[in-house]
C-alpha cells in the first residue's frame, strides 16, 4: 500500500524524466558522426577568454568517443537533467497541498511517520538510480551503430557517482518539503542551490565540488574513483534525510 502510493505520487515525474533522458542518450550517440565533421571548424573559432577555453576543451575531448560521451552526456546532459528530476521527485510528499485530502488519510494509517518518509524516499532513490543507469546503458548498446565502443563498466561507475553525489539534492528537496506545505518553495530553493553550486564550481574550477563528483571526472581523467567525495555526499544525504524525519516526527497536524 505505502509503496504503491509512493509510486503513484512520483510516477509521472519519473516516466517523463526517463523518456527525456533516453531520447537525449540516443541523440548523443547518433550525432557523433556529425560532431566529428564539425570539429575542424570549431577548433579555429576566434573566441578568447573562458568561453574560448571551454570550446577548445570540448573540441579536444570530442576527438575520441570516450571523451565525447563523458563531456556531452555524463558531464552535461545527464547530470543537468537528472538533477532537475532529482529535485522534482524529492519535492512534495504527503505534506504538500497538492496531495489534497490524502495527507490526513496517510497519517491515519497504522505506521510511523518515519516509515512513511522512509518508503517514499526509498522509492524516489530507486527511480533516480533507474534514471541514472537505464538511459546511460543505451550508449554502449547503440555505439556500434556509429562504429564506436563504450565500456559498460564505465557506465556503471559514472552512474553510481551521479546517483550517490546527486542524491544530496533529492534529500535536500525532501527536507525542504517537510518545512513548507507547498510544492513551489522547496522546488525553487533546491534548484537555486544546485545552480549556485554549479556556477561556483565552474568559475573557481575546483576539483572537489559535488558536481565534480557527480560527473566522475577524477575517474575519467585518472581512473581513480572519488571515494572521499562519494562518502561525504552519502553522509550529507543521510543527514538531510534524518533531519527530514525529525521534522516529520515533531510536526503537529
Amino acid at each position: 500500500m505505502l509503496w504503491y502510493k509512493s509510486w503513484l505520487e512520483t510516477r509521472w515525474r519519473f516516466l517523463i524524466g526517463l523518456v527525456l533522458l533516453i531520447c537525449s542518450a540516443l541523440s548523443t550517440v547518433f550525432t557523433y558522426p556529425q560532431v566529428m565533421k564539425l570539429l575542424p571548424m570549431a577548433q579555429n573559432l576566434p573566441v578568447n577568454g573562458e568561453i574560448g577555453r571551454r570550446i577548445r576543451e570540448a573540441v579536444e575531448l570530442s576527438r575520441d568517443f570516450r571523451g565525447y560521451v563523458w563531456s556531452n552526456w555524463f558531464r552535461q546532459n545527464l547530470s543537468q537533467t537528472w538533477t532537475l528530476f532529482a529535485v522534482l521527485i524529492g519535492t512534495g510528499g504527503f505534506l504538500s497541498h497538492s496531495s489534497g485530502g490524502g495527507t490526513l488519510f496517510t497519517l491515519s494509517m497504522p505506521v510511523s511517520r518515519t516509515r512513511l518518509l522512509g518508503v517514499r524516499s526509498t522509492m524516489g532513490l530507486i527511480e533516480l538510480f533507474t534514471l541514472a543507469f537505464v538511459p546511460s546503458i543505451l550508449i554502449p548498446l547503440f555505439s556500434p551503430a556509429v562504429g564506436q565502443h563504450f565500456a559498460v563498466g564505465s557506465v556503471l561507475i559514472y552512474s553510481v557517482c551521479l546517483f550517490v553525489a546527486g542524491s544530496v539534492f533529492f534529500s535536500l528537496a525532501a527536507l525542504l518539503s517537510t518545512m513548507f506545505s507547498d510544492i513551489w518553495r522547496p522546488l525553487l530553493i533546491a534548484l537555486a542551490i544546485a545552480i549556485v553550486l554549479s556556477i561556483v564550481e565552474q568559475i573557481s574550477q575546483i576539483s572537489f565540488g559535488i558536481f565534480h563528483v557527480m560527473h566522475g571526472e577524477s575517474y575519467f581523467r585518472t581512473g581513480a574513483l572519488p571515494w572521499a567525495g562519494l562518502l561525504a555526499s552519502a553522509a550529507l544525504s543521510v543527514a538531510l534525510q534524518y533531519a527530514a524525519a525529525t521534522n516529520i516526527t515533531r510536526r503537529d497536524f
